[in-house]
């Protein structure tokens, strides 16, 4: 009985093997993409123009903006801008999608200063998102303060790295 479900496993490998290598290495199928184009005839002479294509706008990679040290207030830039722009369209063809939107420190501080410092961070982003046009219902915004810090908090440079604000678009 042993020796049959292994030759079956055996056999279902090779099979699924040898269909990848067919479809996809010897036809060339599997990231082929497919257009459909229709054609209606009539008795008149008529050109027909290829389909309009709709394009998927992408989830864009959060954004992480970094403040100075026991400061809240954003400066609107080219990346803040930038990534707008990207959230904003996907946002429009996803009616389900959020921004999150998460402010940390470093740990200079007590963890109720830190707390609300990193809450007061997400509220200048979140300020800066509805003053661009996001509903206030489609962000949320919460604080981490020290807790999550993303590199060592005893260098200049690492509490630096910390003091951060992380925009999220989540479906």
């Amino acid at each position: 009985m042993r020796i049959l479900f292994i030759g079956f496993i055996a056999f279902a490998c090779w099979s699924a093997f040898s269909t990848y290598v067919y479809v996809c290495k010897v036809k060339g199928l599997c990231n082929e993409q497919q257009t459909t184009i229709v054609v209606a005839e009539s008795h008149h002479d008529t050109k027909v123009s290829p389909p309009d294509t709709v394009k998927q706008a992408l989830i864009p990679q959060d954004l992480v903006v970094h403040f100075a040290f026991d400061n809240s207030a954003f400066e609107a830039n080219q990346e803040a801008s930038q990534y707008f722009d990207e959230s904003n369209a996907y946002m429009n063809q996803d009616s389900m999608a959020k921004l999150s939107i998460t402010g940390y420190t470093d740990a200079i501080g007590t963890d109720k200063y830190n707390q609300a410092l990193g809450y007061r961070r997400a509220q200048s982003m979140q300020q800066y998102f509805e003053s661009k046009g996001i509903s206030a219902n489609r962000i949320s915004i919460e604080s981490k303060g020290e807790k999550e810090p993303i590199t060592d908090n005893s260098t200049i440079l690492g509490r630096a790295d910390n003091r951060r604000s992380v925009v999220t678009l989540k479906k």
